[in-house]
């Protein structure tokens, strides 16, 4: 598990981009016994995965710690004593040469940017949960938040969500926004 602070550098297969697949709020198993079929097919898939909190069982951070390449997370306020002693409240990895901090709350969304901005300088991209509203906004400064939303629990959204993106030569690409039917 990743600890506070920078931690080791994650590069493509042979040097190409990183596949990076954002996760949050999963609630295994108070929301849903399991992650939907197409989340572990994208979990298997990825070269880094990234879940910002909310997990709510150990069994779901040791299975994705078994199936994922690579796993950057963070404990949510959902998540008990057992989980905060294996989690950090914030990570930070750099992936491909872009600096990603991970946590799960960051407050109501009136003057979002502007607080993250100022709570994590010299980061491209804060990857956050707690909502279970996607989110995709650039701060002052160029830090992007992103919330991948709820893959178990869509609450007043459409569909539960979750995020999958591409990270080439230091910068994020391919952002893509999965609706999950049940």
């Amino acid at each position: 598990m990743v600890a506070s602070g920078w931690v080791r550098r994650v590069a493509g297969p042979y040097g190409g981009g990183v596949r990076v697949v954002m996760t949050a709020d999963t609630h295994v198993p108070v929301r849903a016994r399991d992650l939907p079929a197409v989340l572990w097919s994208a979990v298997e898939a990825a070269d880094v995965v990234v879940h910002a909190g909310d997990w709510v069982d150990e069994a779901l951070l040791d299975a994705l710690s078994e199936r994922a390449a690579r796993l950057v997370g963070v404990f949510g306020n959902n998540d008990g004593p057992r989980l905060r002693a294996r989690l950090p409240e914030v990570a930070r990895v750099e992936l491909g040469g872009l600096r990603v901090a991970v946590v799960h709350e960051t407050g109501p969304a009136a003057g979002r940017e502007r607080r993250c901005a100022a709570r994590f300088p010299g980061c491209d991209v804060l990857v956050f949960g707690h909502s279970h509203i996607p989110w995709d906004s650039v701060a002052p400064g160029g830090l992007r938040l992103l919330n991948p939303g709820s893959p178990t629990d869509r609450r007043r959204q459409p569909s539960a969500t979750f995020l999958t993106a591409e990270v080439v030569g230091g910068e994020l690409t391919g952002v893509e926004l999965h609706a999950v039917s049940r």
